[in-house]
């Protein structure tokens, strides 16, 4: 192989997507989680891995760094929001879509969560994002889980078909320009961040559930707090960031 040749194969080759994971002290899932964004599937759909660590005390960078050497770490002396730790991420961004992820959800089937991404991406130029569907982690979900997935996830559908711009932040897949176009997520939202990007997405574009960008979540608030209240919260923040342009919660508490 020539020295040219070898130079040109060695040429770092830009990334179409950027996975981006916000992590606070996850240092029990963490590994799990990273470990099934592999080498070797970045390479076959062409996405980078990007952590930003929202000021973890435990080992959550020492495990992040251990699968990229994209982390952005929060060290200042106050909470970060989980606006912020997107925002973050995204700065560190090179592909043409942003694909948010909790640090607490990962994809169901791999191939199929990509290839879908992959087909947005270069056959529905009309559409600035998707929304997903959610369900929790297998060994986790009970019949109250599974009855309210059957009903969050057609409202989600609905609300877009609707244009009202619908999707929780376990995973939102945005395009890059329409991102920067309304100024990424608001950092001054504590709670409904999610909500209020898609908000101002669905004003200048189009915003489609997928049910193919299928995703688990971890049910740990629900289980902790139980629906009605972890529901109330959704709708009392949802409607004063809305209405407001601010969550009534100052603060998002981490279950871990």
């Amino acid at each position: 192989m020539s020295e040219i040749s070898a130079n040109i194969e060695q040429k770092k080759i830009k990334p179409d997507y950027s996975v981006i994971l916000p992590v606070y002290r996850e240092e029990k899932i963490l590994e799990d989680i990273l470990s099934k964004y592999s080498p070797d599937l970045q390479k076959k759909y062409n996405f980078e891995l990007i952590v930003s660590d929202g000021g973890s005390n435990d080992k959550s960078v020492e495990i992040a760094s251990k699968h990229t050497t994209k982390i952005a770490v929060h060290n200042e002396n106050r909470r970060q929001t989980i606006a912020e730790g997107r925002n973050r991420g995204a700065e560190l961004a090179e592909g043409d879509i942003f694909i948010f992820i909790n640090s607490d959800t990962y994809p169901a089937i791999l191939d199929s969560f990509f290839e879908t991404i992959q087909k947005f991406s270069k056959e529905q130029p009309e559409t600035v994002a998707l929304s997903c569907r959610v369900r929790g982690f297998p060994e986790e979900e009970d019949c109250w889980d599974r009855t309210f997935y059957s009903i969050h996830n057609p409202l989600i559908h609905l609300g877009n078909l609707l244009n009202f711009g619908f999707g929780r932040g376990e995973c939102q897949v945005v395009r890059r320009s329409a991102f920067e176009k309304v100024g990424g997520y608001n950092s001054s939202v504590r709670a409904g961040e999610d909500f209020d990007l898609y908000r101002r997405l669905v004003k200048i574009g189009k915003i489609r559930y997928n049910r193919d960008i299928f995703v688990y979540e971890s049910t740990r608030r629900f289980k902790k707090y139980g629906y009605v209240k972890v529901l109330s919260w959704w709708v009392i923040n949802a409607l004063a960031v809305k209405f407001k342009g601010h969550s009534v919660s100052e603060d998002w508490e981490a279950v871990r």
